[in-house]
């Protein structure tokens, strides 16, 4: 049974599904979509062309949906795309897409958004992310599965963030970062692989040996880097989460490699 606090507004038009709950001074636009059993908990505003997957949790003063933070924008229907069972935190805000980006922001499944977190328009973020209080993605920003944002971490815009990548806390990050990988620092350099992350998934030892491997190999500064994809490549072929990274690596981008910090750097 669907449940309106009799303090919310709620436009007509807006598609309401089954069992959804919207609290205490909740707005909801006309063109907003909640799906089955969305909770909004109070002062929630979602607004604009706006889809929340089923049994997602809104918390209080959320800002989902409003225009993008883009001088550029000048009023497009673009689409903010939620996808099911994500929790979204106090003060987290969500912008949708602009025409130079696409039109659409998507967001995947069973991500965790926490206190102040922000995504920015045109942004593709995958299933089970997690991004910590205050994370801030700027526009345009891939982020794959299972990666994490630490707190008050910053992405720039066109950066892509690798499967199983682990961003730490107070990063700045500006080049993409590769799957599995862990960077931190103000201008984040590559500290290594999320090795913690990958044993709580529950990878092979084999497959997270083989990572290392090809880490090495990948980042020995000998030869140039298409040299060395290839080696790794060759040296471990078959294996899928080396082949995962090495296809990141050699795919579309505008924004460089996020690499060890060299010995030379001081």
């Amino acid at each position: 049974m669907t449940e309106i606090h009799k303090t919310a507004i709620v436009d007509k038009k807006a598609n309401i599904g089954a069992g959804v709950a919207i609290g205490p001074y909740c707005i909801v636009g006309s063109q907003v979509t909640l799906e089955d059993g969305v909770e909004l908990k109070s002062h929630v505003v979602i607004d604009g062309h706006t889809t929340i997957g089923a049994q997602s949790r809104v918390f209080p003063f959320a800002s989902i949906g409003l225009p993008p933070q883009d001088l550029k924008f000048r009023g497009e229907p673009s689409r903010l795309v939620i996808g099911r069972n994500n929790v979204i935190r106090e003060y987290v805000t969500m912008n949708p897409g602009t025409e130079g980006g696409g039109m659409e922001t998507r967001i995947g499944d069973n991500g965790l958004f926490m206190i102040g977190a922000h995504v920015a328009h045109d942004c593709r973020v995958g299933n089970n992310v997690i991004m910590v209080n205050n994370a801030t993605l700027a526009g345009h920003v891939v982020v794959e599965d299972f990666a994490i944002i630490g707190g008050l971490a910053a992405v720039h815009q066109f950066v892509r963030i690798g499967a199983h990548a682990m961003i730490g806390g107070l990063s700045g990050v500006e080049q993409d970062v590769i799957p599995f990988g862990t960077v931190t620092g103000e201008r984040a350099t590559l500290s290594g692989l999320n090795i913690v992350g990958m044993k709580r998934r529950g990878f092979e030892r084999a497959d997270i040996h083989a990572l290392r491997s090809a880490f090495k190999s990948i980042f020995n500064e000998k030869g140039t880097l298409a040299d060395r994809l290839a080696d790794a490549l060759d040296g471990h072929a078959g294996n899928a989460a080396v082949e995962e990274v090495i296809e990141f690596i050699r795919g579309e981008s505008t924004r460089g490699l996020t690499r060890p910090k060299s010995e030379n750097d001081g």
